[in-house]
Parts: structure tokens; sequence; C-alpha cells
């Protein structure tokens, strides 16, 4: 059996661009179609029944492109296959492509041309980048003065608390978000003979919220607040005091927000009697504060494909997914909204300008 879910984004997007090329052999993109659909969770026999095809035939391509990726699919006499282009111009098309990341084929296309006045179809592109040790990449977001020492140091102190931790504790991330009114288009299935689309909204109002979730529980604090300051943090460190009447010791982990380090909310904690204790995440390092996935996993939920008439509306969505859904569901969306931290270190990536 063939489990779904084995493809990467940028290796679904690459097939995608196979299966809906018009230019490429037919029955390229059909090994392409085959692959996507086993990978949405589809048996090799329904995959077969779509295409018309045998069973045998879909796990065939299957064991093609996991032995060769999609030179497999594209290039139908892998032993016997061979570039068009010199050992001289593979290693300029490799040094050109290295020093400009072109965004896609169509420009790689155009500059062999324009270089070597060789034409190649889309799959024969794919083909020889892939023999070329080229592949399809979406960046990603790091900042560059992320600091991976201190986010090791975080990391490891972290793990200390949690294993060390006692009944009478509890662990808290807390943050910011500010939500507008507006829909997200995001992509989706639907008849292939009927266009869809979505009502945007004419509104830019925003929901100032500033919140708190226990991944132990999926317990939520959040706050609708008119200004995210010092005195809304105050607030909310109250409202975790509330929902945790029994623990002797709250771990607050929160960003570096200058509010979040006011002199007032230092005072504040200096006579609330020592039951919460402040934990900063290092700088620029918001991937090691997991409230910052609930935040993405709220737009996917509120935001995504979803128009809301008015901007109540809006905010009563946004509270009610983040104050009851989330708690009610956790056990389905605790995996979203988890603590497997990793250290992101800039030299491990090439930065582009």
């Amino acid at each position: 059996m063939i489990r779904g879910g084995f493809l990467s984004n940028a290796e679904r997007l690459e097939l995608r661009a196979l299966a809906r090329d018009g230019l490429s052999e037919a029955r390229a993109s059909r090994r392409a179609n085959a692959i996507i659909l086993l990978d949405k969770g589809w048996s090799c026999q329904e995959v077969a029944d779509a295409l018309l095809i045998d069973d045998d035939t879909v796990r065939a391509w299957h064991r093609l492109y996991r032995e060769h990726g999609l030179t497999g699919l594209v290039v139908f006499d892998i032993g016997g296959s061979h570039s068009r282009l010199s050992a001289e111009q593979e290693v300029a098309l490799f040094a050109w492509v290295s020093a400009s990341l072109p965004r896609n084929t169509r420009t790689i296309g155009a500059w062999i041309a324009d270089s070597f006045g060789l034409e190649y179809s889309h799959a024969g592109l794919i083909a020889l980048l892939h023999r070329l040790n080229l592949a399809y990449r979406k960046p990603d977001l790091v900042a560059r003065k992320l600091d991976a020492a201190k986010q090791k140091v975080f990391i490891d102190a972290y793990d200390r608390l949690m294993r060390d931790l006692a009944a009478d504790e509890a662990v808290v991330f807390a943050d910011a978000v500010h939500p507008t009114h507006q829909v997200r288009p995001a992509g989706c299935w639907a008849p292939k003979d009927q266009a869809v689309a979505i009502t945007p909204s004419s509104g830019r109002d925003r929901v100032n919220i500033h919140g708190a979730i226990d991944l132990e529980t999926g317990k939520t604090q959040m706050l609708d607040v008119p200004t995210v300051d010092a005195q809304s943090t105050i607030l909310l460190l109250i409202a975790i005091l509330a929902a945790h009447p029994s623990m002797r010791i709250i771990h607050v982990f929160l960003d570096n927000a200058r509010y979040h380090h006011a002199r007032l909310v230092s005072e504040w904690l200096a006579r609330e009697g020592g039951r919460i204790t402040l934990h900063f995440v290092p700088t620029y390092s918001s991937h090691l504060n997991p409230i910052e996935r609930l935040w993405g996993t709220m737009h996917r939920n509120v935001t995504h494909n979803r128009s809301y008439a008015t901007f109540r509306d809006f905010k009563a969505a946004t509270m009610a997914f983040l104050t009851q859904t989330v708690p009610k569901n956790w056990t389905e969306l605790c995996d979203q909204v988890s603590d497997n931290f990793r250290v992101i270190d800039p030299a491990d990536y090439r930065i582009m300008a």
C-alpha cells in the first residue's frame, strides 16, 4: 500500500506544473497526475480507474518516481538518455541557475535558447535540471540576525524545565496578534467546469488580541483589547492566573516586545506574589513560540476562503475559534501547535537579496 502525503510542497508544485503543461508529452502529464493522486491518498486501483490504465502501471510509475524523481516520469529511456548540451554548456547552465535563481522553467528555457540555440520542452527541461542536481525550491523566511547559539541555549533550558516540571507547575505561551477583516483566497478543489470566487471584504478594521495557550490542555486565554501594551499584558497575566488557580508556579513564555519588558509589568509582577515566572524567547526567533503556529491555524480556519459581511461577524468568528474551537478540539489541533523546536541557523542558508 502506498501511503499518501509522501511529497514535499516543492515536489507537488513541480508535478502540478508538469501535469498542466500543454507542451509536454501526454504520457508524462498522465504520470505526474498519477503521482499527485497517490500523494492525496488515492489507492493504486482508484488512480488506475480514473486514468483508464491498470493498477500495476500506477505502481510502476510510483516506483520510477521514487527511484529517479521527476526524471523518471519524463524520460522514457532512463538508461540511454543523454543531454543535448555539451559538458561545457551544462557547466555554464548550472552556474547561471546557481547565480540567478530563476523562478520558472520558462526563464531557463529562454536562456538556453538565447545562449546555445537549443529549444527544450517543459518535460525535457525538468529532466535536464534534475540530472544536473538542480531542484525547485521555495525560500524559507530566515532573519539575518538569528542567533543559533542563543536558540540552542533556549531549547536546552526549555527541555530541562519540561523534564523537571512539577505537578503544581504549568507552562503557557503568550503573544499578540492583529487579524484584519480581509478574506485570504486559498486553493481548493471544485468541479472542473465551475469557476469559483469569493467576495472580498471592504473594511480594514482589525482585532487586537493578546492571548495565551497551555499546550498540555489546549486551554486558552484570549483578550480582545483596544491596544496591545503593558496594561493588556498585565490583564493577560491576571487571566492566566485565574485559569490556573491550583498551580504554584506558572511559566509564561513570550517574545521581547517592549511592552512585555515595561516597568509597569515588572512592578505588577513584584506585587503579584511570585506565581508567574516570565521566560523570553530569543530575539527574531518566533519559531520558538508555539502560539505563533496557533495564529497560522486560526487563519486557515477563519480567514482562508471565508468572507464576513461585517467586522462584527469577523471578530466573533475569530474569537470563537480561539476561545472555544481550539480547547474543544485540542486533540485534533495539538500537532499543528506543538513545541517541536529546532535551531534555525542563517549560516545554513543562502540568503537571497
